[in-house]
């Protein structure tokens, strides 16, 4: 397929973005379930903190695996046709939770988040360089600010409908009675993902070349993705990131009853972190790139990061639960922020540093198992020490990473 030229006016793309935007609300969705479905198995099948965050693993593991395999997709399909695919192979997923459900099987359901999972890598590489290259460079977090409103508004929105689902009185139940629990609601997720990838096949959604973002020429120089050290140290950027995003709002629900609270209180203890995000993401709309730089916004999270997780740390009760809610509001200006610095002036090298970027999303599959470990040979509080050097790294690159313009 032959990439069409983007319409040049950026109020013509307003109608691409809404329909991006709608699948940025189904990434929120799906992914933020994840902390329900966390606390929910672990009382399910009775598991430890390290099994029950295999739940994380699970799903962002495959972004490890599928991210390079996505970008060639994407070369074959194009961004619409894969799109259409991750949204099939999501459904795919959803769906497995039924025979899962039925044979009381906890593997069956990690086989399921992976390929929700997949699903989900092959829509991100498309989608976030989609909305990076539709419209001015400088204003690109503002943009991905605005698909992170969808976003969390849709794991909010998760939260209420799951944690009311499966966390009301979960903790007297367990096998069989609980899990048919997840049935209904995945099999409604299963048709409505079947639906989308059905109107995203037929949609009028334009093809983007990534020589689009108007700075092929400075890659002209370069023979491989690897001499892009902008890109190389964001991909672990991103890495620390996701990790520190998703034990933030993953574990807390975990950390809550660990420290006292029932699960009628708990239940939506991560619906206030992604309120947190949310709060963030809507400030950079409007201050991104008017009033604060993209870079002067990933400082400020990671500064405050660091700060959250001390006090996190050095206090205790709902106090400390707060601290680790308020990172959804730390965490907010870094991926917006990360992503156009890691991409400039990557040029033809665009796509496959979208997929290396992806695969730093594997930070959220490793990180809550270490978590986990931590929690469960440690302690609940001090585990979150794990995100000090997380945050610390994220300011290194803030500051100076993604300045760097050769080895």
């Amino acid at each position: 397929m032959t990439p069409t030229q983007a319409p040049a006016k950026s109020q013509n793309y307003i109608g691409p973005l809404l329909i991006v935007g709608a699948l940025f609300f189904i990434f929120g969705f799906v992914t933020w379930v994840n902390s329900v479905l966390i606390a929910f198995f672990k009382q399910a099948f009775n598991l430890s903190t390290f099994q029950s965050n295999l739940v994380a693993f699970a799903f962002f593991i495959s972004y490890t695996i599928m991210a390079i395999p996505s970008s060639r997709i994407l070369k074959i399909t194009g961004f619409k046709n894969g799109m259409s695919l991750g949204l099939i192979i999501m459904a795919l997923g959803t769906l497995v939770f039924v025979p899962a459900a039925n044979a009381l099987s906890y593997p069956l359901f990690l086989v399921g988040l992976f390929l929700i999972g997949i699903g989900l890598t092959i829509l991100q590489t498309a989608s976030n360089p989609y909305v990076t290259i539709l419209g001015p460079r400088e204003s690109a977090a503002q943009r991905i600010s605005v698909m992170g409103v969808a976003n969390k508004l849709a794991g909010i929105i998760s939260q209420f409908i799951f944690g009311g689902l499966l966390l009301t009185g979960a903790n007297a139940a367990a096998g069989s009675a609980s899990l048919e629990k997840v049935v209904t609601p995945y099999l409604i997720l299963t048709g409505i993902l079947a639906v989308l990838a059905l109107l995203i096949r037929f949609s009028n959604l334009p093809e983007v070349s990534e020589e689009q973002d108007g700075d092929t020429a400075a890659a002209t120089h370069h023979t491989s993705v690897w001499q892009f050290p902008n890109l190389v140290l964001g991909v672990l950027a991103l890495f620390c990131y996701v990790g520190a995003e998703v034990i933030a709002g993953d574990t807390i629900i975990n950390y809550g009853t660990a420290i006292g609270f029932s699960n009628e209180q708990a239940k939506y203890f991560t619906a206030y972190t992604l309120y947190g995000m949310l709060a963030g993401y809507i400030l950079g709309i409007f201050l991104i790139p008017k009033f604060i730089s993209q870079q002067n916004a990933l400082l400020f999270g990671a500064i405050l990061g660091i700060v959250l997780t001390i006090a996190a740390l050095l206090t205790s009760g709902f106090t400390s639960v707060l601290c680790v809610a308020l990172l959804g509001f730390a965490n907010a200006p870094i991926w917006p922020a990360v992503w156009p610095l890691a991409l400039n002036r990557l040029g033809r090298f665009t796509k496959i540093g979208s997929a290396l970027l992806i695969m730093g999303i594997t930070g959220g599959a490793l990180l809550p198992l270490l978590h986990g470990y931590l929690t469960d040979a440690v302690s609940p509080k001090l585990a979150y020490a794990l995100l000090l050097p997380l945050f610390a790294y994220i300011l290194y690159y803030a500051v100076a990473g993604h300045k760097k313009t050769s080895w």
